[in-house]
């Protein structure tokens, strides 16, 4: 793929800023209050516009990196033509952590508008005040602007006056809530069978699994969910399990053993659920081997019964979830990072694990050599803040995304190699694997690709979600 930094282009002008706002009207449904789509001008992206004569000739733009200086009185503008889409989502209380739902309008779109649905978990300072958000947003149309340039043919035209149309509506944000004791910490969905399923990891140190079979009903459907608004007894957990010895943010689905959970704590324990019947058993004794907190979990996406884990004591460690717990540790990998490990993800295609951590370096690991300590590719330089979400593409083997502490995603393509005749600006340093940086959020938690819109990636900050799409991706 051809390398083009387009980096969500924030540039840099000498002009002042103007900020436009567009939200989605309320309705009386209580499950609409204070959630609102805005137009990314209000977040991630500024129009510039000139006072006088004079500062319609403004100074060339200039690509903008994290942790560049700026001038008094520069300003950062969104480039809007490195985006297919770009859209900002924001709720009443932000969200540690969500999901995207797989639905039923099929695998590999490319059309405009796009609709995705996703669960989150509020962030909220009452316990009691906690939600889980099942969301479907719809009409997410497309937002590149048409260069003035372009001459368009008729089918062109068309699509022109169908964009038109999606623009005169606004994007629709539906969602179902769920209450939720504590702060939802993380949060993981999965099909088990025909059944939605989502599991949570709470503050309070419980996990606990949700069918979502009415809430996803609900979105669907304006009526049934305004009745389902006015239940006083809204779905409770299924399954909950208070076995571990304190709070946790480690937790994954396997995707080879339906209805089969991983959990991990921040004191050092996993444990493993499997489903019998119509609930889970939980093995009581943990597996063990770190040292410290478990931060992230990954099942491996081809061989039954392996997993990984990450943790605070800097290792990765690979497991069979088959023997007895405590012997159960296959590879360990230490000193994985410098610092803390904080998130892994295993490649479906590829025997490569990704992993981000605490002293700001995004490694890739090759299952085949992991004993042997070698990464096959290493960005330490980029992130200028603890990497907090790592995940492969599912569509494109080579490309994966990364979100920082430093308020950026970024979008690798490790199939990109350096050309030495290519000319390159010598004022900005960057590998040339990464292709996109996204910028506009404030403290980033999680990134993730929509498994059935190629392209496509959901982030939740504490300023709301964007949805969006890069022009080369």
């Amino acid at each position: 793929m051809e390398q083009e930094l387009k980096e969500e282009e924030m540039a840099v002008e000498n002009e002042d800023v103007v900020m436009e706002d567009e939200t989605i009207d309320d309705d009386d449904d209580s499950d609409f209050e204070d959630i609102e789509e805005e137009h990314p001008a209000t977040s991630t992206t500024t129009a510039v516009k000139s006072k006088s004569k004079k500062e319609k000739k403004s100074k060339p733009r200039k690509t903008y990196l994290p942790g560049m200086q700026m001038k008094d009185g520069e300003k950062l503008v969104c480039e809007e033509s490195a985006y297919l889409t770009l859209h900002t989502f924001t709720t009443s209380s932000p969200c540690l952590s969500f999901d995207v739902i797989p639905d039923s309008l099929g695998d590999n779109r490319t059309n405009f508008p796009v609709t995705a649905y996703a669960i989150s978990g509020t962030q909220s300072q009452r316990s009691h005040g906690n939600m889980l958000m099942i969301m479907k947003m719809s009409n997410v149309y497309k937002t590149q602007p048409k260069s003035s340039d372009d001459e368009l043919s008729s089918d062109e035209s068309e699509d022109e006056d169908i964009r038109d149309e999606q623009l005169s509506q606004k994007p629709e944000l539906a969602v179902a809530l769920l209450p939720h004791h504590g702060v939802i910490n993380r949060v993981r969905f999965k099909f088990v069978g025909e059944k939605p399923l989502a599991a949570s990891w709470s503050e309070l140190g419980k996990v606990c699994i949700f069918d979502l079979t009415l809430p996803l009903t609900c979105v669907n459907d304006f009526q049934k969910l305004q009745e389902y608004t006015k239940l006083k007894n809204k779905p409770r957990p299924i399954f909950e399990f208070k076995g571990h010895r304190g709070e946790g943010f480690a937790i994954d689905w396997s995707p080879m053993m339906p209805g089969v959970l991983a959990t991990g704590d921040t004191v050092k324990f996993i444990h493993i659920w499997r489903p019998h019947e119509a609930t889970w058993i939980v093995d009581q004794r943990p597996f063990t081997g770190h040292s410290d907190s478990v931060e992230d979990i990954q099942w491996s996406p081809n061989e039954p019964n392996v997993f990984a884990s990450c943790s605070v004591d800097k290792t990765i460690r690979i497991w069979d979830a088959r023997a007895k717990p405590n012997k159960s540790c296959l590879v360990t990998k230490e000193n994985a990072h410098d610092k803390d490990v904080n998130v892994i993800h295993w490649n479906k295609r590829d025997t490569f694990i990704a992993s981000g951590g605490d002293d700001c370096a995004l490694k890739i690991w090759d299952l085949r050599s992991f004993d042997k300590g070698d990464t096959v590719a290493e960005f330490r330089h980029h992130h200028k803040a603890p990497i907090c979400s790592v995940e492969w593409s599912p569509h494109e083997s080579t490309l994966l995304v990364t979100a920082g502490e430093d308020d950026q995603i970024a979008i690798w393509d490790l199939a990109v190699e350096k050309d030495p005749e290519e000319n390159v600006d010598e004022d900005i340093d960057v590998p040339p694997q990464l292709l996109f940086v996204h910028q506009g959020q404030q403290d980033i938690k999680e990134v993730h690709w929509h498994p059935q819109i190629p392209g496509l990636l959901v982030s939740t900050a504490a300023n709301g979600f964007n949805v969006f799409k890069p022009s080369n991706i």
